[in-house]
């Protein structure tokens, strides 16, 4: 009896000869669209179904931020940067309140299938890295769209408050950056973080502080020198302060610089975690 001759492993065929799947099979060229919006709809659908957690709750708590610093104060003639202080504020408050919900999203999505086991939903099926990137950054910035939307619907309800916009191109422009630049940080800290404990750390530490002591509730305009360079350090500045400037047309930043400083960075997060997820480090074993 003759032997029967092997079949060439993949790895020993041509680059030609691999191009191309059995009979029947589906090739997948260019991008998967239908892979990414499978994905990019699983993850809306997660925090959606419970909106009242995801979407509600973060906006009542911004706008209690918005009710203490206006009528518990008793300041109701103060202004800031020739515009009443609400006005001033309410703007800060809409987009922190995405930035905040922008990483909490993402932060959540890989790292909760890391601790339960079920990461190999994300890394089986047939999407390239940038695919993968893209839709877990997109539904998270869906989810602070919705949280400002719902933020700004409040606040335009609320007695004592212009929330009319100024510059739709600046609200757009760094309403987005800003999303996304949490939205990447959110990703690179589920990809880092081993336990919920060091999401917490990075959401305390990090993403309030800075969301805090970003000029949501001043003008660094006030601040001594050494305060003022702080604040220019901090790229939630950038967002907030633009964002202000599409509701009322006065900013204490430079507009086009903000929005070039956010434009780098979220470059620079999109090649690190990238690069991250592709070589998987701390995903696969």
């Amino acid at each position: 009896m003759l032997d029967q001759p092997e079949k060439d492993h993949p790895s020993d065929l041509p680059f030609n000869a691999m191009r191309f799947a059995e009979p029947g099979v589906p090739v997948i060229r260019g991008v998967n669209w239908a892979g990414f919006s499978a994905l990019y709809g699983k993850e809306v659908r997660r925090f959606f179904k419970v909106q009242l957690q995801t979407v509600w709750a973060p906006s009542i708590t911004t706008l209690l931020f918005l009710v203490i610093f206006t009528v518990a104060m008793g300041r109701g003639d103060r202004s800031v940067m020739g515009v009443p202080f609400a006005d001033f504020i309410a703007p800060g408050l809409i987009c922190m309140g995405m930035l905040q919900n922008a990483f909490a999203n993402s932060s959540f999505s890989m790292l909760v299938g890391k601790i339960q086991g079920t990461i190999i939903d994300y890394l089986t099926p047939p999407l390239s890295v940038g695919e993968l990137l893209g839709a877990l950054v997109g539904a998270s910035m869906t989810r602070a769209a919705l949280v400002g939307f719902a933020v700004w619907l409040a606040m335009f309800l609320w007695p004592g408050v212009n929330v009319g916009i100024a510059h739709w191109w600046a609200v757009l422009w760094f309403g987005l950056m800003g999303a996304a630049m949490l939205s990447l940080l959110g990703v690179l800290t589920s990809i880092w973080a081993e336990k919920f404990d060091h999401a917490a750390a990075v959401t305390n530490f990090v993403v309030a502080p800075l969301a805090l002591l970003s000029g949501t509730f001043y003008s660094i305009d006030r601040l001594s020198p050494a305060f003022q360079a702080v604040s220019h350090a901090n790229p939630f500045f950038y967002a907030i302060s633009g964002f202000r400037y599409g509701f009322l047309g006065v900013a204490d930043s430079p507009i086009v610089a903000g929005a070039l400083i956010l434009l780098a960075i979220n470059i620079g997060l999109t090649v690190l975690c990238y690069f991250l997820l592709k070589s998987g480090w701390k995903i696969k074993s």
